[in-house]
């Protein structure tokens, strides 16, 4: 027995000793980059989820970066990923979509957002997503319809802020970003709704990133309950319009609900899913992006005053001061513009891009073996002190001297390539419109919070809180 057991034994220490060996070493056609697989299943998670009161790049991949080059390889929850901040082959990369990478998502978005399927449709649905959302929220819209609305949003916006004594910037900003998206998108009263939207995404977003143990009471539990709400008052909705004879809202819906006479993969699960993305994508980034803005204009205050003084000039050339914002005048907003692209460059949400490997990709005479993730680190591009001098400061006149192969390779708060995100200037125009009416109309100050957290996501350790009240001239 004693024999049997030591021939056990060992047999599963050489099992063991194999598996482990593999993990650290896996298959490649060529050579990998430089890195660590960290240990079994887990990978270099644990290091990675290690929060940084930092706006810099995290410790976990600006380590790494020192140590094995601007290429590197992990791996992170099970998966194997190779993380670039190589500008070219960032760039590259980012060209390449539907050819040598595919769009790759977490496990837990791919399952909530039911993404990660291989269809064989898939170039034909994004291209007609890409579509519809430039059609709604593209320049043209913007200057014909939505410039003005978005200018009526802001207004009621700041006038319901400023009868408060204190608000919850980022709380706040999610709820005007979410009110605006859904009327937009399929004309949402928030008055009439029984389910505070609002609500729902902040507690999904809360959520999403939690460990994914789906039991009552758990972060993730509720994460998903709230995705099911919202899509059920998004799917009542739908049905509620469909059925209706003559439905023409003029909104993204009703325009969905023309094609889905033509188009097969436009599902009712699908609408809602789309729907329900489309809302979410434009919430967090909004809302985080406002919430930076007030944090960095309240610590430098040179910036507030140019800012300010741009757009008073833009009221002194108006022959009636209280007319609404035209599309030249926002064409205009040099400075605003630099304010927003600086908070964009410093505060990245996210850690990177991922895409996918569909086949073997060769870089820096490494191989990225097909079926591995692929990281590009947007932030340190947009930290990258080569090409930001000084790039932890809060300096929009660096945009006034940036070069245009620079900012095409290094900032990147909207995605690249063929999955640039299509409501970029929906963002900058609903921020410079926000941006114009606070200067023009409002005073306010920092009452308390906004320090900043990475980890990995860009979050906030205490809600950032103003006070805004009407300016009396």
């Amino acid at each position: 027995m004693s024999t049997a057991a030591l021939c056990v034994i060992a047999l599963l220490v050489i099992c063991i000793s194999s598996w482990i060996y593999k993990w650290r070493n896996p298959k490649c056609h060529g050579t990998l980059p430089p890195g660590s697989m960290g240990l079994p299943l887990i990978g270099e998670t644990l290091q990675l989820i290690i929060p940084s009161y930092s706006l810099d790049v995290s410790p976990f991949i600006k380590y790494r970066l020192q140590r094995y080059g601007q290429v590197f390889r992990t791996s992170v929850a099970g998966r194997p990923v190779v993380v670039s901040a190589d500008p070219e082959f960032n760039h590259f990369i980012l060209q390449q979509e539907g050819r040598l990478v595919e769009s790759w998502y977490l496990d837990l978005f791919a399952k909530v957002f039911k993404q990660g399927e291989n269809r064989p449709d898939g170039a034909y649905i994004h291209k007609y997503v890409r579509n519809l959302a430039l059609n709604h929220f593209g320049a043209e819209s913007l200057k014909t319809k939505l410039l003005s609305q978005l200018e009526e949003l802001v207004n009621t916006t700041l006038k319901t802020w400023s009868c408060q004594d204190s608000i919850e910037v980022k709380r706040t900003a999610a709820t005007m970003a979410i009110q605006s998206g859904a009327k937009q998108m399929f004309s949402y009263d928030p008055e009439k709704s029984s389910v505070d939207l609002t609500e729902k995404y902040i507690n999904f977003s809360k959520g999403l990133l939690a460990f994914p143990l789906n039991i009552p009471g758990t972060a993730y539990h509720r994460c998903l309950q709230d995705h099911k709400k919202a899509l059920d008052v998004m799917l009542e909705i739908l049905k509620e319009r469909r059925g209706l004879a003559d439905d023409d809202h003029g909104d993204v819906l009703h325009h969905i609900i023309q094609d889905m006479k033509t188009e097969n993969f436009l599902t009712d699960e699908f609408v809602v899913q789309l729907m329900f993305g489309l809302l979410y994508v434009s919430f967090d980034s909004l809302s985080t992006t406002l919430t930076m803005a007030f944090k960095l204009l309240a610590e430098n205050p040179f910036v507030f005053d140019e800012l300010t003084a741009e757009h008073e000039a833009i009221l002194k050339r108006r022959a009636n001061p209280d007319s609404p914002i035209t599309w030249e005048e926002y064409k205009s907003m040099t400075f605003t513009l630099y304010v927003i692209n600086e908070t964009l460059r410093l505060g990245s949400v996210a850690p990177g891009l991922l895409r996918r490997a569909k086949k073997d990709i060769q870089v820096n005479g490494y191989t990225i073996p097909a079926g591995w993730a692929v990281m590009v680190v947007s932030s340190a591009l947009q930290l990258n002190p080569n090409t930001f001098e000084n790039p932890l400061a809060f300096n929009p006149w660096r945009w006034k001297d940036l070069k245009v192969n620079d900012i095409s390779k290094h900032f990147m708060p909207f995605g690249g390539g063929m999955k640039q995100c299509a409501g970029a200037e929906y963002s900058r125009v609903l921020l410079s419109t926000f941006f114009h009416v606070l200067v023009t109309k409002y005073r306010w100050k920092k009452i308390d919070g906004g320090d900043v957290v990475r980890s990995p996501m860009l979050k906030f350790r205490k809600p950032l809180r103003i006070k805004i009240s009407e300016k009396h001239i």
